[in-house]
């Protein structure tokens, strides 16, 4: 096993390897820019290095920064957490040509999984199911108008990098693709470098159901279920739930053995999550796949009792998975919810500052996973979560009650966040009854009180 291993990011994640190490016996490497000077994963991991000032494009994606960092602590392994480089297949090629294994799957599976284009052909080679669309990346608006035809309007582009709805807009007819294209193109170019998009038909109302999969070196891979995380603001989750509580036994089975078929079919190693969209007649179809530990990871930890972040590690260093797929089981219900430094009542605007009383809720089946605390400063640099609360019970109801008590519990004082926003939607009937598309959040809540 490793002796020391990096940790490539900061805040909840990087603070969550680095428990996962201790509890292994592996000494910890954490960096930092000069914002998160004074973090909680700065204190506690055993060694921690300045990486540069505190925009993230001068510090945590400064590769080789990150790669000095690793060479003077002795670290043998590097963890990338989720964001920042994780998904970067270059960096995934670096560290590996530099000696330290990557925690994650290969640069080729991250480079052909990462690319939305690729990955479709993936599945459709594995027998998976996927939105009609177009047969590779549109030539020119031509194509695009040719295409549209041929699917049936309303049409959806989307761009082949990246993600969080960026290069992605509707289009209810010709006129409006000539004009949303252009403007896709030119927003991906701009937020990913690659200007690709491509077309599929526009599901309306879907549910978003992601499936969490693991796969060894030796050929071995499981899914561990799958999360529904529906509850979007602007494609931002806010709140994902395991197990999801519309599928049936059949669709469920159907639609955890396709991402396996996937991920077997590109090769991959490590953990990652396929993500689907289920339309009203149960129809489930690929996405996307994230070549990462996803920020939702703990709802599936707590329904399945698998440490998914030390699974990572022992996969990384060779190991077996510990678990064949039978003897992984589905028992009772997590949600998770994601407390972000945001004003609801301001159109969700990030509201960085100095915290200056936080009070964390528990209770048996509560889990709140945050660097946060009491006299922290929320950087304005980064992104706006500052924790994960989550909690776990035997079933759904119990679970949603849970979640309202605990969120009432949580205060904090300085700035704003999302918590009581998350109980105006945990109350609503159309979440008790499962209910929920990814537009439900903007077209029932935000609409009703804007």
């Amino acid at each position: 096993m490793y002796n020391r291993i990096l940790i490539a990011n900061r805040g909840e994640i990087a603070l969550r390897v680095i428990r996962a190490c201790k509890e292994m016996g592996i000494e910890s490497v954490a960096v930092f820019s000069e914002a998160d000077r004074h973090s909680a994963h700065v204190r506690l991991a055993d060694q921690a290095y300045c990486i540069g000032p505190p925009k993230s494009g001068e510090s945590y994606l400064r590769i080789e920064q990150i790669i000095s960092a690793a060479e003077v602590s002795g670290a043998e392994a590097i963890h990338p957490g989720y964001g920042f480089l994780a998904e970067n297949s270059h960096f995934n090629e670096v560290c590996r040509s530099s000696g330290f294994d990557f925690i994650g799957p290969t640069p080729e599976a991250m480079q052909q999984l990462g690319d939305k284009n690729s990955a479709r052909r993936v599945a459709i080679q594995a027998n998976v199911p996927v939105v009609p669309g177009s047969d590779g990346l549109l030539l020119d608006e031509n194509h695009a108008v040719e295409t549209a035809r041929g699917i049936g309007y309303p049409v959806l582009i989307k761009a082949t990098a990246g993600g969080g709805g960026k290069g992605m807009r509707v289009a209810q007819s010709e006129q409006e693709l000539r004009v949303a294209l252009q403007q896709a193109q030119t927003e991906a170019q701009a937020a990913f470098g690659n200007g690709g998009v491509y077309l599929e038909k526009f599901i309306d109302r879907p549910r978003h159901v992601e499936v969490q999969i693991v796969a060894d070196h030796h050929g071995n891979a499981c899914h561990l279920y799958e999360r529904d995380c529906s509850v979007q603001r602007r494609h931002q989750k806010l709140i994902e739930e395991s197990p999801s509580p519309l599928l049936s036994d059949k669709t469920r089975s159907a639609i955890c053995d396709a991402a396996v078929r996937l991920v077997q079919g590109a090769n991959y190693q490590n953990a990652g999550t396929v993500e689907f969209i289920v339309d009203s007649d149960d129809n489930f179809y690929f996405i996307e796949v994230n070549a990462r530990i996803q920020v939702e990871h703990p709802v599936t930890e707590m329904v399945t009792g698998i440490d998914l972040i030390q699974t990572q590690i022992r996969v990384a260093n060779g190991e077996k998975l510990p678990f064949r797929q039978q003897d992984v089981r589905l028992s009772g219900a997590a949600i998770e919810c994601r407390i972000n430094a945001e004003d609801p009542a301001k159109s969700f605007q990030p509201c960085p500052g100095h915290i200056k009383h936080m009070f964390v809720p528990g209770g048996l089946g509560v889990r709140f996973d945050s660097h946060a605390h009491a006299g922290y400063t929320v950087p304005p640099f980064y992104d706006s979560m500052i924790g994960k609360l989550i909690v776990y019970k035997p079933s759904r109801e119990e679970a949603i009650a849970t979640m309202i008590r605990a969120l009432n519990e949580l205060q904090i004082e300085g700035i704003a966040s999302t918590a009581a926003f998350q109980v105006k939607v945990l109350q609503h009937p159309t979440f008790i009854a499962g209910k929920v598309d990814t537009k439900w959040v903007e077209r029932e809540l935000l609409s009703a009180s804007s």
